[in-house]
């Protein structure tokens, strides 16, 4: 790859490297991770995109002392394609969460008796004991006890400083001293006398606490170990008030600096039974537990409980998507509009819009992720962020795939829509009604409780399949409570299907099958789902059964659709579900956008 010398990524690989012969390793290994092992990541720790140049939110770099290369998988291939250029960092295609490629490829450029690096303060558990144990088996050596980073990042960010603030009643439905108890119950059925938790959202949402330090999701860094009686938050100084420190202590709840998280974990008495989530700590953490301390290995208890939303969590999620429904109305109206008058707007302009437009509705606080508005070729790129130097103008025919997002204090939200700019194709129609068919395919489902979600993947690529078409990404991933936008455990996707991915009542889940053709036009059309029971004429006789409530309120496109590829149960759907959008988002709208609402909603029929 030809070097582009107006990047700044050969120039810090070159640093890199000296640091990593300094340090006499002759590989790094350098995940989208955290101490926390976060998808989304506090600037400190983004030294993959700093390194390589690639800003996906997922990837992994693997430094060499010849060769560089970025692992990721379909979502970002034309995304790295284009970031990477010119930087000396090749891209390796992967299927998703794929760690054996990473690993092939560092056995393959290692020599027998070479290192390997990693800092193992961010590297997962699980994902240290399968590079220990396939470098181990090509007598390869690890070294991770060094942060080789830190000696070559100049000017590396410091720990965000954000202040954390309380989830108050009434969208906090559940007390913290409920959700402990609860945890402390789980804790006591696995026989564990301590439980330490890494990952950010649990913390959050044990302690009914909210943050700033990571983009787009409310959270902040911190542990907590938990015993019989006490927890300890360990968190930066400064993040944390008096007043609230003493609403914390009635709790139990108290503060500790959170560079002592490895030192308490190390302080353990010889007698404790500790439980931790292998993919959800560290292995540098792991590895400061005494050795007589039993460790027991599973996910963490409040993963399963957060993932299942209350009867009163769930209302405040209805309105909280009443309320982005509205916004999007109002975002459409304008846009809809403004193009017909003949304003020239950009994929910018639809994210400024739509953010203005969520601003003014009641409990929200943020974006829940970065908004992706791609026209044609661009919405072929199931990740792709404009930028203020590369963005591309809403001129001539094509289709526009909006996917944006809302934090509210009710609730967290997460829509895809695409629309008709100018004239489109039948081929256009076509692509989008195969994708609308598998939408409405998952959307209608019913299935016992505890189904694997994979189990489910199926039913929405059905359509697509038997036109010989795939999507490279999963179906669905679990949302937050105001909280992260992608949660497990459960997952609508190709995962090899495990015990802990059981669909139960009150997850929420996103439904979104797509197509891209790459250069041409991205579709892909999302709504969020709840996990409702099903009463069926068996009377429970073979189980409780499940089935989805539809919980996003937005029109979907009826101009893209090819109302020949329609069966009559699914234009069914798409009507009583337009109908009741209508019912629900009247109420909340007036002038251009509820009457952009009421035609936006009319019944299709084949007539």
């Amino acid at each position: 790859m030809t070097a582009n010398p107006s990047s700044p990524i050969p120039a810090r690989l070159a640093r890199l490297r000296a640091a990593m012969k300094q340090a006499q390793v002759q590989a790094l290994y350098v995940p989208s991770s955290d101490p926390h092992v976060s998808e989304y990541l506090p600037t400190r720790w983004r030294g993959r995109e700093w390194f390589s140049g690639f800003t996906g939110s997922m990837g992994t770099l693997v430094v060499g002392d010849k060769r560089a290369a970025l692992f990721a998988d379909s979502r970002y291939w034309s995304q790295a394609e284009r970031e990477l250029a010119g930087t000396g960092v090749d891209l390796v295609k992967i299927g998703t969460g794929a760690l054996k490629p990473v690993i092939d490829w560092i056995v393959a450029e290692l020599s027998p008796g070479e290192v390997l690096g990693f800092d193992a303060q961010v590297v997962s558990l699980m994902a240290a004991q399968q590079i220990r144990s396939a470098l181990s088996a090509a007598n390869l050596q690890v070294k991770s006890d060094a942060d080789v980073l830190d000696s070559a990042w100049d000017d590396r960010p410091g720990l965000p400083d954000a202040a954390i603030y309380e989830h108050v009643a009434p969208e906090a439905a559940v007390t913290r001293a409920s959700k402990l108890a609860h945890v402390r119950g789980a804790m006591k059925q696995a026989g564990a006398s301590h439980h330490f938790i890494s990952s950010l959202d649990d913390v959050a949402w044990l302690l009914n606490l909210r943050g700033a330090d990571v983009s787009f999701n409310p959270v902040f860094v911190a542990h907590v170990l938990i015993d019989a009686q006490t927890a300890t938050l360990f968190l930066a100084e400064g993040k944390c008030s008096d007043a609230l420190q003493q609403i914390l202590a009635g709790d139990g709840v108290h503060i500790a600096p959170y560079a002592q998280a490895a030192t308490a974990l190390a302080a353990l008495p010889g007698d404790a039974v500790l439980l931790v989530d292998p993919r959800r700590i560290t292995s540098g953490l792991r590895e400061a537990v005494a050795a007589q301390v039993r460790v027991i290995e599973a996910v963490n208890p409040s993963t399963f409980a957060k993932s299942r939303k209350t009867d009163a969590e769930a209302q405040f999620v209805r309105r909280a998507m009443e309320e982005d429904g509205a916004a999007m109305c109002e975002f459409y109206a304008r846009f809809e509009a403004a193009m017909a008058r003949g304003e020239r707007l950009s994929e910018l302009t639809v994210d400024e819009w739509i953010t203005q437009a969520r601003s003014k509705r009641s409990g929200f606080v943020g974006r829940s992720f970065s908004t992706i508005a791609g026209f044609n070729g661009n919405g072929a790129m199931p990740h792709y962020r404009a930028e203020p130097d590369s963005y591309a103008w809403l001129d001539g025919n094509g289709l526009l795939l909006i996917d944006s997002g809302a934090q509210y204090l009710g609730g967290t939200t997460d829509i895809t829509r695409v629309w008709p700019i100018g004239e489109i194709t039948a081929a256009h129609r076509r692509d989008y009604t195969l994708v609308l068919k598998g939408m409405i395919g998952l959307s209608v489902a019913a299935f016992p409780r505890g189904t694997p979600g994979p189990m489910l993947d199926a039913l929405a690529r059905l359509p697509l399949w038997q036109a010989g078409l795939d999507f490279g990404h999963g179906t669905g991933h679990g949302v937050g409570y105001f909280m992260n936008v992608h949660e497990g455990p459960q997952t609508i996707s190709k995962a090899v299907v495990e015990p802990h991915m059981a669909m139960e009542p009150g997850m929420i889940t996103s439904n979104e099958p797509g197509l891209y053709r790459p250069g041409q036009w991205g579709i892909r059309i999302e709504n969020l789902v709840l996990n409702v029971p099903f009463v069926t004429p068996e009377q429970e006789q073979f189980g409780d059964m499940l089935k989805f409530e539809t919980l996003t309120l937005c029109p979907i496109d009826t101009h893209c659709i090819d109302l020949s590829l329609m069966r009559g149960d699914e234009l069914a759907w798409l009507n009583d579900y337009h109908a009741t959008v209508r019912a629900r988002l009247s109420p909340l709208l007036e002038g251009d956008a509820l009457a952009w609402l009421t035609r936006r909603t009319q019944p299709l029929t084949r007539g």
